[in-house]
């Protein structure tokens, strides 16, 4: 099949057909009001902001992971995830992606990674963390968000789910529940609990029918002859990115989305695009990106990482 890849193969490895031939614009959010579906793009700016710009139905599939809450401070204003209230962190999130549900075609598709987390117990100091709290522009949060209302010391947030629910209610059909199983996990000092080594990849969609090409991401079977329909279980192991001081998506948990999720020539779009992985994996398989970023110097960041694979032209625009 034309533009699939088998999905046993590390993306970042696969680098025929990608030199140059791509043009990435760079730019602020009002590029987004007219947009080339030859070409790719890189925003500056707030994500709610950029997606009100894109014409809607230009989106074939989304693929994301915004920051998450309580763990990261990543120095700059109007940031999601440094929220007090755990209620306003799922609802500016809600109003982001009731946004990339417009822009989203009538059989398109959204994969939402996120990662839950636990209350603080009371506690409003954080430790010094010294993967974090590094003199780099990412360091964790000063301080900890008070434990949600409902919620007792010690508990587990379900953060995830209260995410997916909310979306449901606000109109996108939950499809699936993908467990990311993470097997080169650090270790926790914890002694009262199994140390978490899993994510969520949420799969939703617009509509009730929907592209979907399941035979794109085929695996094989237990038996060992043949392949299968894709399991809901993806073992996939963390690929920190070096030159990012900040946790990165997995290009090879992203391969999949876009392989049953889109076509080639298709826009992807990433309204958390950080470091740029999506872009990434997006360029290497053909399709085109929309990529958002809240800040300037990530989308540095990702412009020196996709510039093997793109003609990068600046705008003020």
């Amino acid at each position: 099949m034309e533009g699939v890849v088998p999905i046993s193969l590390d993306p970042l490895c696969h680098t025929k057909d990608t030199q140059r031939e791509n043009t990435i614009v760079v730019g602020p959010p009002s590029l987004l009001s007219t947009v080339n579906k030859e070409t790719s793009y890189i925003i500056t700016g707030n994500a709610l902001t950029a997606l009100r710009q894109l014409p809607e139905e230009t989106i074939q599939t989304c693929v994301t992971s915004p920051p998450y809450w309580g763990l990261r401070d990543y120095g700059i204003q109007n940031q999601i995830g440094t929220e007090m209230d755990i209620s306003e962190y799922l609802n500016r999130l809600v109003k982001v992606f009731r946004d990339v549900k417009r822009v989203l075609k009538t059989d398109g598709t959204f994969w939402l990674n996120i990662g839950d987390g636990y209350t603080s117990g009371g506690r409003t100091y954080r430790a010094p963390d010294r993967k974090t709290d590094n003199g780099h522009v990412v360091r964790g949060l000063p301080f900890r968000p008070p434990t949600p209302a409902g919620l007792k010391p010690k508990d587990l947030l379900g953060l995830p789910w209260r995410l997916a629910f909310l979306l449901q209610e606000d109109g996108w059909y939950l499809r699936a529940d993908i467990v990311w199983y993470k097997p080169n996990i650090l270790p926790e000092s914890v002694k009262d609990r199994p140390t978490i080594a899993h994510e969520y990849v949420f799969l939703f969609t617009k509509s009730e029918h929907y592209y979907y090409d399941y035979k794109a991401i085929l695996e094989p079977a237990v038996s060992g002859k043949g392949r299968r329909n894709k399991r809901s279980v993806w073992v996939v192991n963390t690929e920190p990115y070096p030159q990012a001081h900040f946790a990165t998506f997995p290009p090879s948990l992203i391969l999949p989305c876009i392989l049953a999720g889109s076509k080639p020539g298709d826009f992807i779009l990433d309204p958390f695009l950080g470091s740029g992985t999506t872009g990434l994996v997006a360029l290497q398989q053909k399709r085109n990106f929309i990529g958002i970023e809240l800040h300037p110097e990530y989308c540095e960041l990702a412009e020196k990482r996709l510039a093997p694979y793109a003609t990068i032209l600046k705008t003020e625009a």
